[in-house]
């Protein structure tokens, strides 16, 4: 298996900040593999809600985790900032891959890398349903080829 090379902030078309909290760090004094999650969830979440294409209480469509992956390449810690670089590497009918990348504060090489695959589903059901096509063009800007 061929290790991954870290991605530059030039490579991503968004960036969202976070901050690091005490509970982050695991006994070694490092963030715990399992934060680098939930801080891709958080970005990718924040930004669908802060561009209106997902309503966590109401909306009729919410997006679901279906894969993720991580490469580490350098710590993270407490207390810090994370800045998660957002691009979009594929959208389909239903799915989104996102990759995300995170940077601490003014590095330009990213820490740690990844992907979550979100796939729009009715509330109710559960089964899939077609991205909107104004969620797909407030979206574009993150496409790693800027198609809709």
């Amino acid at each position: 298996m061929t290790r991954p090379t870290p991605k530059t902030r030039a490579d991503f078309a968004h960036f969202e900040t976070l901050t690091t909290r005490w509970f982050d760090n695991d006994i070694y004094g490092h963030m715990n593999n399992t934060v680098h999650y939930q801080l891709f969830d958080t970005a990718v979440n924040g930004h669908l809600v802060a561009k209106g294409i997902l309503d966590m209480a109401a909306g009729e469509h919410v997006f679901l985790v279906v894969q993720s992956g991580c490469d580490y390449f350098q710590e993270l810690a407490f207390p810090g900032v994370v800045h998660a670089g957002l691009r979009i590497a594929r959208m389909g009918n239903s799915a989104i891959t996102y990759e995300i990348g995170l940077f601490m504060d003014g590095a330009d090489t990213a820490a740690a890398q990844g992907h979550l695959v979100h796939v729009n589903v009715d509330r109710a059901t559960k089964r899939p349903v077609p991205i909107s096509p104004s969620a797909r063009e407030i979206l574009r800007p993150l496409r790693v080829d800027g198609a809709v």
